[in-house]
This record gives C-alpha cells, structure tokens and sequence, in this order.
C-alpha cells in the first residue's frame, strides 16, 4: 500500500508538468477546422466557467467545499479540467490528439481524485462521510440531495486560488492554436 501511495503521490505531483509537453503534442499535430474551433471553444469556454465557479466556492483546506458545483458533484474542478481537455482536442481535430489526452487524463486523475478524496476524509472525518455518500464523485447529478447553502461565489476566492493561471494557460494554447490554423490557410 505504501508503494501505491508513493506512486499516487509521484502522478500527482507531475500532473501539471506532464501537461505541457502533451499539450505541446496537441499542438504539434493538431489539423484543426474552423468548426472543430468553434466547438472546442464552447467546450474550453464552459469547463473555465466550471472552474471560476468552483474555485469561488473553494476555501482551501479551510472547511469542506459543498456550495456552488461542489453540491452536484466532488470534484468539479476536476471536472471542468476534462472539459477544456476535451475542447482542446477537439478544436486540435487530430485522432492522435484525442489519443494523447486520454492517456494524459486517465494516467494522472484517478490518482489526483483518490489523494483527493482521501485527505479530504482526513481533514474533514465527520462532514466528509456524509457529504461522499450524497453527492457524486465526479459526475453531477442534476438534482442534489444537499440542502442550498448560504454562501455565494467570491470573486476574492478565485483569485485567491489563483485561477486565472487556468485561463492564462488555455489563453496560450489557443493563441498557438489559432496561429497554427491561420498559417495553414495561406497559400
């Protein structure tokens, strides 16, 4: 168990790093259209809307998340994550694309999810418990069985958390991206 966890820990803490070389790859052989753009950007745009949502309700470490997404599903953040990736290769529209950023996601966030999940019981034993058996780990349910809570998005909160590393970083890619694309229409 302790070589698992060592393992976890390892992808984890490589999660972000690992990013940007498959990003990298994506771009590299992306062929994208002007409508596989179109819908990568929808996709991109809804998953970084998920996450300033998220990340406005996220006091970390503080007390345990159950306001905002956080009500429909465990880890939203996570969540919006695969919804820009999948907007990214979209937009990308190259097989090889979608082939790297499934392994990318399915090697790195089960291990995130579990440490997650884990030093969230840790930190939080008593709401924890009840909060994973009433709200999905990663899916939403459209209704929730949480009673609504009191606190609202902060605009604070999300730049405490420093998400507009998030959107710098999705800014970047499809600044290269569409930069590609417009190079490829010339003659």
């Amino acid at each position: 168990m302790a070589d698992l966890d060592k393992f976890f820990n390892f992808l984890v803490r490589w999660r972000v790093r690992a990013g940007i070389p498959a990003s990298l790859l994506v771009l590299i052989f992306a062929r994208a259209t002007k409508l596989s753009l179109i819908i990568g950007l929808f996709f991109c745009l809804t998953g970084l809307l998920l996450r300033a949502w998220a990340s406005g309700h996220l006091h970390k470490n503080a007390f345990l998340a159950t306001s905002g997404p956080y009500r429909f599903s465990r880890n939203p953040l996570y969540l919006a994550n695969l919804i820009i990736g999948l907007g990214l290769v979209a937009a990308a529209n190259s097989l090889l694309c979608w082939l790297v950023f499934l392994i990318y996601f399915l090697v790195f966030y089960p291990a995130t999810i579990s440490k997650e999940q884990r030093r969230m019981a840790e930190l939080f034993p008593l709401e924890y418990g009840e909060y994973e058996r009433k709200v999905p780990l990663f899916f939403p349910r459209l209704r929730t069985s949480l009673p609504p809570k009191t606190r609202r998005f902060s605009l604070a909160l999300y730049f405490q958390n420093k998400e507009y590393r998030a959107v710098l970083a999705v800014l970047i890619f499809w600044l290269l991206l569409f930069l590609k694309w417009l190079l490829r229409l010339k003659p």
